[in-house]
């Protein structure tokens, strides 16, 4: 039996906020367990750097720089997918939570949160967790609920009802790309594209391009295509 000491994990910290980035470096220099590989604001060369790093957590304390603009949370899942997003330094805003959700982010801490319970987040995720502080467990409860009401029809789900192209989509949407992205990569007008994701949507029985992903890979004889 192996008695070798686990690696650390690795993080890197995509902050715009330097006092906050210069405390957690400190912070996480002394947890033997994490190690922080890059610390920097967000610039041209950041995505190369992190996938040059290859960090198994990404903190971000911007939404609109994760969400809007730059659209780090989907180019990060696209360009590290085994990268595990967590958002820090939020505020207590429902809306921005559920964006973070819907993006695939796996971790969140408000800006009031102590010094502890951020190292708690990062651990968490790297175990494969999703962490949330516990004034947003409603909300995610209540959209479950929500979801859940619109697609009375949810077990009775075919993935075999999907084309080939539309199984090939959902393999693309997995990637975080966009319907331009997608577009281009086959050789179809984004028009064409557009069309084909509502149709998925309908034929899937869910209303936004994560759930697909999530409900055709739960079901195991939806063998999507694999991309190079």
């Amino acid at each position: 039996m192996s008695d070798a000491t686990p690696s650390p994990t690795t993080i890197f910290l995509l902050a715009e906020n330097r006092l906050l980035r210069e405390a957690l470096v400190r912070i996480l220099a002394k947890k033997p367990d994490v190690t922080v590989v890059r610390a920097m604001a967000f610039d041209s060369a950041a995505l190369d750097e992190l996938v040059a790093c290859k960090a198994e957590v990404v903190l971000l304390d911007s939404p609109s720089l994760a969400f809007s603009g730059p659209h780090l949370a989907t180019s990060i899942r696209r360009l590290l997918p085994s990268a595990r997003i967590v958002m820090i330094g939020m505020e207590r805003d429902e809306a921005t939570f559920l964006r973070a959700v819907r993006e695939g982010v796996m971790g969140y801490a408000l800006k009031d949160a102590s010094a502890m319970e951020i190292v708690s987040a990062i651990r968490g995720v790297a175990a494969g967790e999703a962490v949330c502080p516990p004034c947003f467990s409603r909300a995610i409860f209540q959209c479950a609920a929500q979801q859940l009401a619109v697609v009375p029809e949810l077990t009775g789900f075919q993935p075999n009802g999907l084309s080939r192209r539309e199984q090939q989509l959902v393999s693309l949407i997995r990637l975080g790309l966009t319907n331009k992205e997608i577009a281009a990569r086959l050789n179809l007008s984004e028009r064409t594209v557009k069309n084909h994701v509502h149709r998925i949507f309908r034929k899937v029985g869910v209303r936004d391009r994560m759930a697909v992903v999530e409900r055709c890979q739960a079901n195991p004889e939806m063998n999507l295509p694999k991309l190079e």
